[in-house]
């Protein structure tokens, strides 16, 4: 009797052993995609742009700090461009400091999978930081499109943030823009204005989401807005990119 009890408790144990490795490697292979600029020209102004750090620490920070394994790709490959601005002292927050101090993740950062490189079917959800930079290379590049396309007909969540709804300007899914008749939020032509940069963009993102029969909403100037329309997540300024990592996490815990 005694070996049979101890042989029970040890089909217990391996049993509860197992279910508790295989919820924690449940939980180490969701992976998501961060997508971000490789231009780095502010129009014809002869100043520098890029990618905005907040916007990709924030969240990146948001889904690694929950086990979320995260991969990094870009147009050209290697090192992105960081909006010089994003990089003043007085934009920063917790996020952009400890950033500062993670040469792990700067090192990951140089090294970037060229869009090419990289597929839908590897990967969770897709997540596009903002800057000014994605207007002119992601907005117009059938390589993202084609892969944000992938993701969202595979029932895998989109998700954006400041100018990288922009990058939706071209997306298509069975013939219509995907943005057609969904409830969206991005870098509202307020905020264009006030950054001086109405001129210079090469269109107007807020404009753009509008033309392809999105139903477009913001709050007042800088303050955190994310909207959330199926598994297409976006997010208004710098200040909402907490807010679309979680509701991003939201979703990638909600799959089983």
């Amino acid at each position: 009797m005694k070996k049979v009890a101890l042989f029970a408790i040890l089909v217990l144990t391996v049993g509860c052993f197992t279910a508790t490795a295989q919820k924690t490697k449940k939980t180490k292979m969701k992976k998501v995609l961060f997508v971000l600029t490789s231009h780095s020209d502010l129009g014809n102004t002869g100043e520098k742009t890029g990618f905005w750090v907040e916007e990709f620490a924030a969240p990146y920070y948001e889904l690694a700090d929950k086990g979320v394994v995260i991969d990094i790709a870009t147009p050209l490959g290697g090192q992105p461009p960081i909006d010089p601005k994003s990089a003043d002292a007085s934009f920063a927050t917790e996020d952009t400091k400890r950033f500062d101090k993670d040469t792990a993740l700067q090192a990951k950062l140089s090294k970037t999978h060229k869009l090419t490189d990289v597929k839908e079917s590897d990967y969770d959800a897709v997540f596009y930081p903002g800057g000014h930079g994605p207007l002119w290379d992601l907005a117009s590049s059938e390589d993202s499109s084609k892969l944000i396309t992938s993701f969202y007909t595979n029932n895998k969540p989109v998700a954006f943030v400041c100018h990288s709804p922009a990058v939706l300007k071209n997306v298509k899914v069975n013939g219509e823009f995907l943005v057609k008749g969904k409830k969206v939020t991005g870098f509202s032509n307020t905020e264009e204005a006030a950054v001086g940069l109405t001129d210079v963009v090469p269109f107007l993102l807020e404009d753009a989401l509008q033309a392809n029969g999105a139903t477009y909403s913001k709050v007042a100037d800088w303050n955190p807005y994310a909207v959330e329309d199926g598994l297409l997540i976006t997010g208004q300024n710098p200040a909402s990119s907490k807010l679309v990592a979680e509701k991003l996490l939201g979703q990638l815990n909600a799959k089983k």
